[in-house]
């Protein structure tokens, strides 16, 4: 998600150290003792202003999320609406998804999201996808045996070909939604940007896939 550049924005995150890890290098392994609980570790790569985030969180109590964006005036929208939420399960960090293993031990990870993710739909740029070989392999690290990712996307062109690197991969499709809000799954949490995207009609495409032993 592309904003506008927000003024004092990056002060704005330093002045919350309670939600926002500027130095999360030292927190890889340290995940459940900076929650101060045992619970599960989940994250979300690109969680834009937070919405999904802080949905999850109020959602599902007992476990502990972290968004992650590169862009700091993105994410300063996000601890907005962490604070409005005023929810203690949450962790944000201005870091990049292909640089993960930095930011957490093997296995420390219990699940992760990406929501509409950007296409990069020129194959010069497929590598920046983030469901890319690199970017899995990245993922299979933080994430124990079996571990999960489970993505959305209104792009029907970034949906096939994840769902084709998911499976030369080697990982297992566990569900798959052509029409995910037409469906009878529950507890969906939207995303800003799956909430206008379905207002104008527009189709969201979801699946689980699970990494092998």
């Amino acid at each position: 998600m592309r904003v506008r550049k927000r003024k004092g924005a990056m002060e704005h995150l330093e002045n919350h150290p309670e939600y926002v890890i500027l130095e999360p290098e030292k927190a890889k392994g340290y995940w459940q003792d900076i929650f101060g609980n045992s619970n599960p570790v989940h994250i979300e790569v690109g969680s834009g202003k937070g919405a999904f985030i802080t949905g999850m969180a109020a959602q599902n109590p007992d476990i502990n999320y972290i968004g992650i964006d590169i862009q700091v005036s993105v994410l300063s929208y996000a601890l907005d609406k962490v604070l409005e939420s005023g929810l203690s399960n949450i962790k944000l960090l201005l870091v990049d998804g292909s640089s993960l293993t930095n930011y957490f031990e093997n296995g420390e990870v219990g699940l992760m999201y990406l929501n509409f993710s950007d296409p990069w739909p020129k194959t010069r740029h497929e590598k920046r996808r983030l469901t890319y070989k690199s970017f899995l392999e990245t993922y299979q690290q933080i994430l124990p045996p079996r571990g999960e990712i489970h993505f959305k996307t209104d792009n029907r062109g970034l949906f096939e070909y994840s769902l084709s690197s998911f499976s030369q991969y080697g990982m297992i499709l566990k569900k798959v939604w052509l029409d995910l809000h037409a469906s009878d799954y529950e507890g969906n949490v939207m995303t800003e940007y799956e909430k206008k995207f379905s207002s104008k009609g527009q189709v969201i495409y979801r699946v689980e896939a699970q990494f092998k032993d």
